[in-house]
């Protein structure tokens, strides 16, 4: 496992890894190890794609001792379990005026719109990290056929609750953001509530089923 390690000014470091290292669940996988056996001092842990932030108390302990704990995690089998997670499920409206991209999609892809819609229910998703916007969780991954790059325009405004797919992700907006994935669908569900404990709904971690709204009203 290639890992890098840098310091994060005196109480963070930051662990990246390649991409493969991270589409395989490493962040989370030593996110949770860390969370099980912490070193002294941890504050704070946030997973992104490929790296995790360790925060940590610099009057408690310091940069060398917090480096040397995360590299016998990284060395231990442990640290490699990705967590189960989860289980959530979002029910989407698909194409139409909730995914007005769904069929640029299709024609892209080389598949019919039924057909990525089919692809993209069957994908189990696991929430990478939150980020762009409070409770906006970046999912991964999805089959090579559904991979396309954001667009070349993004929008100014898309609607909350859209759910879209660039770099072999989903994206689902909390609120109406400014955006430049692909959208395809629109979720009524609320992702982002400041009075709730926890305000996000989605977890890194967790695992996400798309369900066809339509398809189940027969």
């Amino acid at each position: 496992m290639t890992v890098r390690i840098v310091p994060m000014g005196e109480a963070a470091l930051l662990v990246q890894w390649s991409v493969d290292e991270a589409t395989a669940g490493a962040p989370l996988a030593l996110m949770t190890a860390l969370e099980h056996h912490p070193p002294v001092g941890l504050i704070d842990l946030v997973p992104a794609i490929d790296t995790l932030l360790v925060c940590f108390d610099p009057l408690a302990t310091d940069y060398t001792e917090v480096i040397a704990h995360v590299q016998r995690l990284i060395a231990h089998s442990q640290s490699h379990a990705v967590p189960a997670g989860r289980e959530v499920t979002i029910p989407v409206h698909y194409g139409g005026d909730a995914g007005p991209d769904l069929d640029s999609v299709a024609e892209q892809v080389g598949l019919s719109p039924a057909e990525v819609i089919a692809i993209h229910t069957a994908t189990e998703q696991r929430v990478l990290m939150i980020g762009f916007a409070p409770g906006y969780p970046y999912l991964g991954w999805l089959p090579p056929v559904l991979h396309l790059p954001r667009r070349t325009t993004p929008r100014v405004a898309v609607p909350a609750g859209s759910v879209a797919i660039a770099a072999g992700m989903t994206g689902i907006y909390p609120a109406v953001l400014p955006g430049g994935w692909h959208l395809i669908g629109r979720t009524d569900v609320r992702l982002f509530d400041p009075t709730a404990n926890p305000p996000c709904l989605l977890q890194p971690g967790d695992r996400v089923r798309f369900v066809n709204v339509e398809a189940q009203r027969g």
